[in-house]
């Protein structure tokens, strides 16, 4: 099929197009390259033998997002062009409101202007907020403690409401839990702009010489150690689960909202540790107070995961460390440096 992928350029939409081409899909790439660089493209080619079409556009343009479907034959859209961080989203709401709602009001407006119907849609576990217990179902409350999960929560819901209103429309929203991790070429990774807001960069930041220490949000959660848990699962997963759920759509199977993750937690400590580990590196840290939004304790039931897709998380947290270092060793400075290839020239 013809897939046109929104937020292409970015860490996890860049891991799912190498998943997307190795079964055989056309691709449309999508970014505003806010928190990605175009350079990603070249590093695809070499994944995949073919240098994809990238566009930089925005989705909040409306006459841009329209131009995207016209004369391409697209067949079915994934999604995942959003604002995503946490603490970025506590200090800049009504960024978050309007690019990740207003781009996917007008995303969703072009698939019916041109007759799309398939769409998987890249969500996240903090729709669940603060849950009641863990492991985190599918039918637990939503309930947001953060402006960037309720973004989330709310796209789902004009997803939902234009599945309702459209028989013909079909959606998975996949709720994703901690994406870590990087393709295993070193090739691809998470090169977030400025200071990170989400701990696997961090820590590889940390290790590699661009920062001093690690901040740990909180010491004192009713955790295993004091420090928060996760389900931290390897973007390689991940890629694989949206070409699932797109597999799932064109078999005529109806939409679904899917957790993806390992169904185990880990610590903040214990990833450090792993990390220490997989890089022979010191990872320097220090407790701080805790940050607005968080929560102590989350990971997911992936059970549904297994019965509707077929899909399992297949790495471990010491594999989701392993690439996320040759990663970072490879690229210190994100896609800017280039990373070093055999014989010593830059691959691209």
């Amino acid at each position: 099929m013809r897939v046109l992928v929104t937020g292409g350029a970015g860490y996890i939409g860049s891991h799912a197009c190498v998943e997307l081409a190795g079964r055989g899909h056309e691709l449309v790439l999508v970014d505003n390259f806010s928190n990605s660089s175009p350079l990603v493209a070249g590093r695809l080619a070499t994944l995949t033998g073919r240098e994809p079409e990238l566009h930089r556009a925005d989705l909040r343009d409306r006459a841009a997002v329209d131009g995207l479907f016209k004369g391409r034959g697209i067949d079915a859209v994934i999604h995942f062009a959003a604002l995503k961080a946490v603490g970025d989203s506590c200090r800049r709401p009504l960024d978050y409101f309007d690019n990740n709602i207003g781009g996917t009001i007008h995303l969703l407006q072009a698939m019916r202007a041109h007759g799309v119907g398939r769409l998987v849609f890249s969500s996240s576990a903090t729709v669940y907020g603060d849950p009641d217990g863990v492991p985190v179902r599918e039918d637990a409350p939503l309930r947001v403690t953060n402006p960037y999960g309720r973004t989330k929560l709310v796209m789902e819901q004009l997803i939902g409401d234009l599945c309702t209103s459209d028989p013909g429309f079909r959606a998975v929203n996949l709720r994703y839990f901690n994406p870590v991790g990087a393709h295993p070429s070193g090739l691809i990774g998470e090169a977030p702009g400025g200071v990170p807001d989400n701990l696997m960069p961090y820590v590889c930041q940390v290790a590699v010489g661009l920062r001093e220490r690690l901040a740990v949000f909180g010491g004192d959660w009713p955790t295993v150690d004091g420090t928060g848990v996760r389900d931290y699962i390897h973007v390689m997963d991940l890629a694989r689960a949206h070409a699932d759920a797109l597999d799932f759509l064109v078999r005529g199977h109806r939409s679904a909202s899917i957790n993806l993750g390992t169904g185990q937690g880990t610590s903040v400590l214990q990833l450090v540790r792993a990390f220490e580990r997989a890089s022979g590196r010191a990872v320097p840290y220090e407790i701080v107070d805790r940050r607005p939004g968080d929560v102590a304790e989350v990971y997911a039931d992936p059970s549904l995961a297994h019965r509707l897709l077929g899909w399992r998380a297949e790495h471990d947290i010491d594999a989701m460390c392993r690439d996320a270092w040759h990663w970072q060793s490879r690229n210190p400075g994100g896609y800017a440096d280039g990373p070093a290839a055999p014989g010593g020239a830059a691959a691209s």
